[in-house]
Order: C-alpha cells, then sequence, then structure tokens
C-alpha cells in the first residue's frame, strides 16, 4: 500500500521531480517494481494544463516516498539502465 499523504507515522520525502504525469508514472512504476510505494504530489490543475503561472509550472509532479525508503529511491531513479536495454526494448515491440 503507498504512503498516505496526512499519516502520523509515515515522513514523505520527494525523490523526483518531473513536468507531467506521464513521466510521474513511469518513475512511480519503475520504485513499485523495486518494492519502494511511490505517490505523485501536483497541483490540482497541473495535469490538466501544463502551463506555467507567475513562475511556477503547473504540471510539475513531485514523487514522494517514505522516508526510510528515499536513499534507496534516489539510487533507483538515478541508475543509468544497463548496456543493451535499447536494443532489448526494440527487440521485444518489433513486429514478429
Amino acid at each position: 500500500m503507498p504512503p498516505q499523504p496526512g499519516s502520523q507515522d509515515i515522513e514523505l520525502i520527494v525523490v523526483a521531480t518531473v513536468s507531467g504525469m506521464m513521466q510521474a508514472d513511469v518513475l512511480i512504476a519503475k520504485l513499485n517494481e523495486a518494492g519502494i510505494p511511490a505517490i505523485p504530489e501536483y497541483e490540482s490543475a497541473g495535469p490538466v494544463i501544463g502551463i506555467t503561472v507567475g513562475g511556477l509550472q503547473l504540471s510539475q509532479v513531485r514523487i514522494l516516498v517514505a522516508s526510510q525508503d528515499a536513499q534507496e529511491a534516489k539510487r533507483i531513479l538515478t541508475t543509468p539502465p544497463p548496456p543493451g536495454w535499447e536494443a532489448e526494448a526494440t527487440a521485444s515491440t518489433a513486429d514478429p
């Protein structure tokens, strides 16, 4: 179960900030796959209108994890993919 905002027992830490929900969904899936629950936090208008108002980018999404998972989450998100991942991804999506 993902950490719940407002929970008194869990301190949430921002481990990444991205532009838009598509990028956020990819990072959250990557963390969840590693066993780290994560949730997005964004301005309510962000997913609907990706604009900048007064220097605030409304499409900005912050990825939150429990404080005890923050260090491992940052490591996962900053580790580059293994060599050859592009060829493997292309091969798995090619028509037979």
